[in-house]
Order: structure tokens, then sequence, then C-alpha cells
């Protein structure tokens, strides 16, 4: 789209939030014919699958997926996607919505090859947010290797500054404008589908847990990507201390979950989340002992429970029926001893470990930023689908909280809800 006013498409359906659920849902309706657009506010497309280092139900990485979806979306000329694009306004009705598109420079353009000469240029170092912050990036990156759209980005941090200007300097295509602008982009559809997904809840916000206070704690987002190929240690799991491999770890279940605190909430995914680190652990130090604290676990379905006895079968993974009370560290090893009750025997259970992973739970993007349409929402920020009104629907996890399987089912069933909303004009 190079246009300010995009041509009108009152058949069209637009899809908010380009990671699995939105994915899923662009490509399911475009590929019976539907014209889609696509709005994601990050640089890439693939959402929190993106930064998995694996996912169920095949423990597979999310090259697996995101790769054919991404080679579908490129190949299908009916989906036209904005990235670093938020949606300001929708008004209008089923079947006709007038909707206002914010989109933010990225000073890259269409020419650019994914040469690296920019990065290589750039000495300025910025918080990698898809590492949650746990490495540095150039002020000229590519999100990950293989992002979609497969283009830099030049982070706003360092426009204005000689780095900026050595990034114009290398490259050779002339792909690097800096007086790229914000714009507004106004279309016409007749449904939309937000799947603007979730974000891990808050763990600063449990004050009992340490997170933020000791250094060895971090959540189950963060060990995803220390044990990603491509993540900030390349794939190896190591105390953020030190760099020591841990011989111990535990697991703390329901972080901010079923806590009316917190989110009061089964997440879901959090038990799931737990074990299957639990084997990324083990994998690599056959060593280690990992001990998991639970209120009760949850293994939802046939096969999620299979792999829950399976877990259970190893004889270096302890299970404490127990909430976790507190955590304190010792200033010297810098090792994290978890305090809880076994909720079996009745003893007070104090076990030291080199690190700990809080297993926070999910929460709607929707309970912290309300999305500018007339949507409606439950106590806790998850869109409620009114099927009567019809015209604007939430899939996956902005409707609740959802592994990728379910999430993908979902997005299938919106698509359709969308296409009937069309469909009856």
């Amino acid at each position: 789209m190079t246009e300010d006013k995009a041509a009108p498409a009152i058949g069209s359906i637009l899809v908010v939030g380009g990671g699995i659920s939105g994915l899923t849902t662009a490509l399911e309706a475009a590929e019976v014919g539907y014209e889609v657009f696509l709005v994601e506010k990050n640089p890439y497309l693939g959402g929190r699958v993106a930064q998995l280092n694996q996912y169920f139900p095949k423990l597979c990485p999310p090259t697996c997926g995101l790769e054919i979806n991404f080679r579908r979306i490129k190949d299908n000329p009916r989906i036209k996607v904005f990235t670093l694009a938020e949606v300001a306004k929708v008004s209008g009705a089923a079947g006709s919505y007038d909707v206002s598109i914010k989109l933010s420079p990225r000073y890259v353009n269409e020419n650019c090859t994914c040469c690296g000469d920019c990065a290589a240029a750039c000495e300025a170092e910025i918080d990698s947010d898809y590492d949650f912050g746990m490495k540095k990036v150039k002020g000229a990156y590519l999100p990950f290797e293989m992002a979609f759209p497969s283009r830099y980005v030049i982070s706003p941090q360092i426009i204005g500054t000689d780095d900026a200007q050595k990034c114009v300097d290398a490259c050779k295509y002339d792909a690097v404008e800096l007086d790229m602008e914000p714009k507004t982009i106004d279309l016409q559809v007749g449904a939309v589908v937000w799947s603007t997904g979730w974000e891990p809840y808050d763990a600063a916000k449990i004050d009992n847990l340490g997170f933020g206070q000791y250094q060895n704690i971090i959540t189950n987002m963060m060990m995803e990507r220390l044990a990603s190929p491509n993540g900030p240690t390349n794939g190896k799991i190591v105390r953020p201390s030190d760099d020591k491999a841990p011989e111990s770890v535990a697991f703390v279940q329901c972080a901010g979950s079923r806590d009316e605190n917190h989110l009061p909430y089964c997440s879901y995914i959090c038990c799931m989340a737990s074990l299957k680190q639990a084997t990324y652990v083990r994998e690599r130090y056959p060593e280690a002992k990992i001990y998991i604290f639970y209120i009760d676990l949850r293994a939802p379905g046939y096969r999620y429970e299979q792999f829950y006895n399976k877990i259970k079968e190893d004889e270096n993974v302890f299970f404490v029926k127990g909430k976790v009370a507190e955590v304190s560290e010792d200033p010297s090893s810098q090792n994290i001893t978890v305090v809880a009750e076994n909720a079996v025997t009745g003893e007070k259970i104090y076990q030291t470990v080199d690190m700990v992973v809080l297993a926070t739970g999910m929460q709607p993007t929707a309970a912290n930023a309300k999305l500018p349409a007339d949507l409606k929402y439950n106590a806790d920020g998850f869109i409620i689908n009114d099927f009567s009104k019809g015209g604007m629907f939430a899939a996956g996890c902005a409707n609740k909280p959802a592994d990728v399987v379910s999430s993908n089912q979902n997005a299938t069933g919106m698509a359709l809800k969308a296409i009937q909303t069309l469909v009856r004009r």
C-alpha cells in the first residue's frame, strides 16, 4: 500500500494481530477467495510462537509451522500485510466498517536484501524486546533469522544519531530511509477478527517470588528464549548471574495465576509449559535435578496426560504439591531457596536450587490496552464474542487462554464467522 487511502473493499476482512491465530484466520479466509488485511504492531509476524523454542504437540521449533505460513502469505495476493501498524479507530456496523490504521516508520524500504551491512556499520546497541531484554542487539537489526517481512528495522532510538547516518552510508541498495514519517491509512472492511493475543503477566508484581530482585529467578517465556538456538545464549540454558550450567532448577507453578490478587483464572498452558521446559533442562544436563511446585497439575487431554506421565517416570524430576510462599537468595552463591508447605504431608519444605523458573500466567493484551472498537470484555480483559451481533470476533488468546492447537482451531472458526458476515450482506 503506497496510497494514504486504500481502495474500498467492503468484501474484505481485517485481521488484527499477526500471531499464530491471526495467521491462521488470514490464510483460511484468503485461500477461499476473500481479501484480507493483516495488521501487526511488531515489525514481524509470528507473535509469541516465534519466541518459543518448541511447541506442542510435536515439540517442534516454531520454524516448522511459521515457515509454511509465511510462504503461503507471500504467495497469496489476497493478503495485504501491514507491520508496525496499529488500529486507531473502528466505526460502522457488521458488513461495513470504516477503519483507520496508524503505521509507524520502519526506516527501511522494500529494497532491503537482508545483507546486514547496516547492522555491521551501526555501533549503538538496544535491549532486545524479542529476548525480553536478556541481550542487546544493534540499532539496525533483523528481528530474527526467518522474520517476515524479511527486512531490517532501524530502531527509533538511533534516529538523529551518527549511527543512523552510518546505516545509510553502508547500504548499497538505498534501502535505509531516515525521513520516513508515521502515516494513517483508511480501510473499508466487512468484518474484523481481533487476534491480539496475550502477554506474560508481569512477574515483578508478585511480591513474594523475587523476580527482579534476584537475578537467577526468570519467567517461563525467558526460559523459552534461553533454550532457543537463536536466543541470547544460543540455546545454552545457563544462570543469568554467572552463566553457570544449573545443577538444579525449581519450577513455580501458578505464578500470578489462580490468585485473586493477580490473575484469578487458570492460564491453561502453564503446567504443560513447565513440563516441556523440564525436558529442555534434562536433555542438556542429564544429572540436573528438577523440582516442580504446584497447586494441582493440569494436563488437558489424552496426549498431554501421556506427556505428563512420561515426565513423572524421570527419577530426577520431583513433584511437590504445595504453593510457594517465599524465596530467598544466598548472597555468596546466588542460589535460591524456595519455601513451600507440602499439601500432602503438611511439612514445610526448604529447597535450594541454582535457578528458579516462574510459570507466569497468560494475560490478554487487551487487558492493559482496550481496543478502539465497540467490543465486550469479561472481568479479566478477554474479548467476549457476541455472535448475535456479528461483524467483529475475537480469535485465539484474545478470547480465552489456549495452546497453539486450540488457537488454530478457534481461528479457523472465526475466519468462517467473518466470511458468514460478508455472505449475509
